[in-house]
């Protein structure tokens, strides 16, 4: 996948540039027609081509993975915060079974949090 380095282009701009009286707006229209200035193509010198291809890099990125909104799968990592389950206080008697693992859940839980099925 191909990137702009913007980063590496505003300093390469801000570093050969003097800005003392310049607004932010006025700075960043400089920068953008500096970056559409056309230059000498580094690999063929009769061509000219716009800077900011020379500001563009070739980018191995991992694959994102995606969250399923649907499944919930418990990771542990609510068991160990303050808080777990519903934070009203219920009667010790008003509980419940999940209904795919058979875990001993509150009344009001909307998910188990054994298996993470959804609850009736």
């Amino acid at each position: 996948m191909k990137v702009l380095n913007g980063k590496q282009a505003a300093e390469d701009y801000m570093s050969s540039h003097t800005l003392a009286f310049s607004t932010p707006e006025l700075t960043l229209m400089r920068f953008a027609f500096w970056l559409g200035d056309t230059i000498p193509d580094p690999e063929n010198k009769e061509k000219t081509i716009p800077r900011v291809y020379t500001y563009v890099e070739e980018k191995d990125f991992e694959p994102v993975n995606i969250i399923d909104e649907e499944h919930y799968e418990p990771t542990g990592a609510v068991r160990t915060s303050g808080m777990y389950g519903n934070p009203n206080k219920e009667s010790s008697g008003g509980g419940k079974f999940c209904s795919d693992c058979g875990a001993k859940i509150s009344a009001s839980a909307k998910f188990c949090p054994e298996c993470g099925s959804t609850q009736d």
